[in-house]
């Protein structure tokens, strides 16, 4: 690893040294995107351990168990063995132990994946909890974590982007960070030295509107406006490409009062194009479809192709199993809202998706897809999102962020 990665700035010198001080129980990191936050914060929360404790027991939370060893642990855990930490993973157990200055720790790796994963942690005695993502997490797993925490001199230790201003953890944490006594750092760009300015200046190109606010800003701004504002159709909508395509998928969002989207994906040399679509709105037609002549639009759609798999709305039972019957691979949806518009704008913005001039439904519902401002949190208006529901089910299954149930097993687990 190049030298440059220890070259830190006065804000991440601040969260390598805050816990000598023993005025604070907690720290707080939050801010914009590649700031710098999370790998110094890791490092430091290594180095208190070892320092501070033996033979106990610590946390490394993440959203799930694999997005904290990709933001976190792949990129850390070499540089602790640099500096002659011995560092050794179960994966199986979940677990790393950590022997440095004559003290040996064992990290339990958790997953806060949705309200189910509070029990994950309960029951368990810690000298320590890291959160990566915290305002991902649900309260419940931030709150039983932070319950756990119970061994003398034990902390805790927060970091995030930001979400919006009505977030449970800004109000509960951020700010209410002082009486809490917790350190609370705000991050920028500038404040990570090994972010060259061309690569500050491509993310800042790469967002628009609220997600521009928070990610390059760093601000817990209100989602507003369209979901996908940095969207044009008459500059991003591009025809299908000519020739053969590598993969096929079809994703679904069901419905029989409402509409019914389907859009066929195509991979060509590593893009990912929505190339064709059926969309039936029964309320238009006046006449309700069975699940049975809507496998038969499938089959249609597909045309003859050899179909890798389906990704289907979850609560679409019957029609899951109709596919099922029929042959088709069929992959349960991850049906997380605002995780999947973050992985969709991402996926959009880079152009690893690509919506085509033929889709001309999922086009009308793009530019009419609204955040909900009176909803209180991160939620779109339940309306003009049926296409925009079924790309964010194809876009959650391309990064490998499924439900966890699968229709038909024998499904690779990722893109």
């Amino acid at each position: 690893m190049a030298n440059e990665r220890f070259r830190f700035s006065k804000k991440q010198r601040q969260v390598l040294t805050w816990w000598r001080q023993n005025r604070w129980q907690a720290i707080i990191c939050d801010g914009a995107v590649r700031s710098g936050k999370t790998f110094c914060m890791g490092l430091s929360f290594f180095l208190w351990a070892q320092s501070c404790f033996h033979g106990r027991q610590l946390a490394l939370c993440g959203k799930t168990a694999g997005a904290l060893r990709r933001n976190l642990l792949t990129e850390l855990v070499p540089q602790l063995r640099r500096i002659g930490m011995e560092v050794t993973e179960n994966r199986s157990a979940g677990t790393l132990t950590v022997t440095f200055g004559g003290h040996t720790n064992r990290y339990l790796i958790f997953g806060g994946r949705d309200e189910s994963s509070a029990a994950l942690i309960q029951g368990i005695t810690l000298a320590g909890v890291l959160l990566d993502e915290a305002a991902l997490m649900p309260r419940s797993f931030v709150e039983q974590a932070v319950a756990r925490c119970s061994v003398r001199g034990s902390r805790l230790w927060f970091n995030c982007n930001p979400e919006g201003p009505e977030h449970w953890f800004y109000k509960e944490w951020i700010q209410r960070a002082e009486a809490r006594g917790a350190l609370r750092l705000h991050f920028t760009m500038e404040d990570n030295p090994g972010l060259a300015p061309e690569i500050r200046q491509r993310y800042e190109r790469l967002y628009t509107g609220t997600f521009y606010r928070r990610f390059v800003l760093g601000q817990w701004a209100a989602a507003e406006g369209l979901v996908y504002d940095f969207f044009d159709s008459e500059r991003d909508a591009r025809p299908a490409p000519e020739g053969p395509f590598e993969r096929w998928r079809v994703s679904v969002d069901y419905g029989t009062a409402n509409p019914t989207s389907m859009g066929l994906w195509g991979e060509k040399v590593g893009v990912w194009y929505r190339v064709e679509e059926y969309y039936y709105d029964s309320r238009r037609e006046g006449r309700q479809q069975t699940d049975a002549e809507y496998a038969d639009a499938l089959e249609r759609l597909a045309a003859g192709r050899s179909i890798e798999r389906v990704i289907v709305d979850p609560s679409a039972a019957s029609f899951l199993e109709a596919l099922r019957r029929r042959g088709y691979r069929v992959v349960k949806a991850n049906n997380d809202v605002a995780d999947g518009i973050r992985v969709t704008a991402d996926l959009l913005r880079q152009g690893k998706i690509v919506i085509c001039e033929g889709c001309r439904d999922c086009l009308r519902e793009l530019a009419q897809y609204c955040w909900d401002e009176k909803a209180g949190k991160d939620a779109p208006r339940k309306e003009h999102d049926h296409a925009m529901d079924e790309m964010r089910y194809f876009a959650m299954d391309l990064t490998g962020k499924r439900s966890g149930g699968f229709a038909v097993a024998a499904v690779e687990r990722r893109a």
